[in-house]
C-alpha cells in the first residue's frame, strides 16, 4: 500500500508563494561587506531579547495573500488580508508564552476556518544550541520607514524566476528590539512565477507596542497549540512493522522545532530535540494565509458530503465527515476511507497541535476480493495527543 503522508507543518512554509514589497526605504548604492555581520548581530539581538521578554510586547502586520486562475485557465482568483498580531500573554521564565492572531481589516476574526482561532505558542528563551537559518539572496543595507520608526535594516532578495521559481523579498532591522517576536523582521514578500499557478503575498510591519516590567498574566491552557509544547501520536499500519509514530513539537528564540520517529516507552514525551532542524517561525506564520488560497478551505470538497459520524481516540470524541472512494487498478478494486473533523476547533480536539487538525484523522485501504469482502491493507489513525510541556522547568 502506499501511504497517503501527513502534511508536516514544516512543509506549509511552501505555501508561501507570493509577496510584494511594503515598506518605505531608502536604499544605499549596494550591498555591503558589513551584512553578515550585521544578520549575526541581529540574529543574537534577537535571541537575547527573549530573555527580556514581557508580557503585552506586541507586534502587528498587515497581510495580503492572492491567487489567481491557473496559466491554462480554470480555477477562480482568491484573496485575502487583514492583520496578524504575536503578543506575548505570559512569561514564566524560560518560557515566553505568545499568541498569534489573524484578524480582518476591522479587527474581527476571519470567516476563513483555517485563521478562525488565536494559536499559542510557548517559545524557550534560553539556549540549548546554537540556532540559526541563513538569510538568503543578495544582501542590500537600507533605512526602512515602518510603524511610525525609522530602522536601520538589510533586504534580502532571492530571484529566481529564470528557473521558474519564486521572487522572495524579506527585510530585517539590524537591531531587532521589540520586533524580537517576529526575529526582526520588517516587511516580506514572495511572488510566484514560471509554470506556477500566480500568485503572492506580502507582509508590512503596522505597529509596535511594547509591555510593562510589572504586568503578568497566568500561563493560557495549550488548547489550540500552534505546534511547540504539544505532540500527537498516530498509528502506522504500512509495511512489515507497523508501529505507533509520535510527532513533538517545541520553540526556542524565535525557531519552530519538529522531530518524528517511533514512541520510546522509556524515555519522557519529546525530550530531545537536539536532532531538529530549525524553521524560523515568523516563515510559517506568515505562510499560513496563502495555504489558505491555495488551498481549500474546511471541509475539503471531498469531505463536504460525507457521512457523519464519530472519531474517537484515548477519551476523546469528535464529530467527524467520512468519505469513501474507490480505484480499479489493473483489474484490483480498493476502497480508500478517510475521516475527517467536521470542525477541526472542535472542543473534542483541545490540545491537538494545528497541523494534525487539517488532515486525515485516520485512513485507510481495503482491497475487494471474490465476492466483494474486503481485507485491509493498511492505514493511519491518531490515538493520542496532548501536552509535553506541563512540569517543564
Amino acid at each position: 500500500m502506499t501511504m497517503r503522508p501527513s502534511l508536516p507543518l514544516a512543509a506549509l512554509l511552501g505555501a508561501a508563494l507570493s509577496f510584494l514589497p511594503g515598506c518605505e526605504s531608502t536604499k544605499s548604492s549596494g550591498p555591503s561587506a558589513s551584512d553578515t555581520r550585521a544578520q549575526d548581530a541581529a540574529s543574537v539581538q534577537a535571541s537575547e531579547a527573549w530573555a527580556r521578554a514581557r508580557v503585552g510586547d506586541r507586534v502587528t502586520y498587515s497581510f495580503n495573500a492572492t491567487r489567481g486562475p491557473e496559466p491554462r485557465g480554470g480555477g477562480t482568483a482568491r484573496t485575502i488580508q487583514g492583520q496578524l498580531t504575536l503578543e506575548v500573554v505570559a512569561v514564566q521564565q524560560p518560557w515566553v508564552w505568545v499568541r498569534a492572531a489573524y484578524r480582518d481589516e476591522g479587527g474581527r476574526p476571519l470567516s476563513q476556518v483555517r485563521l478562525a482561532q488565536d494559536l499559542i505558542i510557548p517559545v524557550r528563551a534560553d539556549v540549548s544550541r546554537p540556532l540559526d537559518v541563513p538569510r538568503g539572496g543578495t544582501a542590500t543595507a537600507e533605512v526602512a520607514s515602518s510603524a511610525g520608526r525609522s530602522w536601520e535594516a538589510v533586504r534580502y532578495v532571492s530571484d529566481q524566476r529564470s528557473f521558474d521559481g519564486p521572487l522572495r523579498t524579506r527585510v530585517y532591522a539590524n537591531a531587532p528590539g521589540p520586533l524580537y517576536l517576529a526575529r526582526g523582521l520588517i516587511e516580506a514578500s514572495t511572488e510566484s512565477a514560471g509554470f506556477r499557478v500566480p500568485g503572492g503575498y506580502q507582509l508590512k510591519l503596522q505597529e509596535v507596542r511594547e509591555g510593562s516590567a510589572e504586568a503578568s498574566a497566568p500561563v493560557p491552557a495549550l488548547e489550540r497549540p500552534l505546534g511547540p509544547g504539544a505532540y500527537y501520536e498516530r498509528y502506522v499500519d504500512v509495511g512489515p512493522a507497523p508501529g505507533v509514530q509520535r510527532v513533538c513539537f517545541s520553540a526556542e528564540r524565535g525557531y519552530l522545532l519538529r522531530t518524528e520517529g517511533p514512541v520510546d516507552a522509556n524515555a519522557a514525551p519529546c525530550s530531545d530535540f537536539s536532532q531538529a532542524e530549525p524553521e524560523p517561525l515568523e516563515e510559517l506564520l506568515m505562510g499560513l494565509p496563502s495555504e489558505v488560497v491555495f488551498t481549500e478551505d474546511w471541509p475539503p470538497a471531498a469531505a463536504a458530503n460525507g457521512t457523519r459520524g464519530t472519531f474517537s481516540a484515548e477519551g476523546h470524541d469528535v464529530p467527524a465527515l467520512i468519505t469513501q472512494s474507490n480505484e480499479d487498478v489493473e483489474g484490483t478494486q480498493r476502497v480508500f476511507t478517510d475521516t475527517y473533523a467536521a470542525d477541526p476547533w472542535a472542543p473534542g480536539l483541545a490540545g491537538l497541535p494545528y497541523e494534525a487538525r487539517f488532515q486525515p484523522l485516520a485512513n485507510s485501504t481495503d482491497r475487494v476480493v471474490t465476492g466483494g469482502k474486503r481485507e485491509p491493507e493498511g492505514g493511519t489513525r491518531i490515538v493520542r495527543w496532548g501536552s509535553w510541556l506541563a512540569g517543564q522547568k
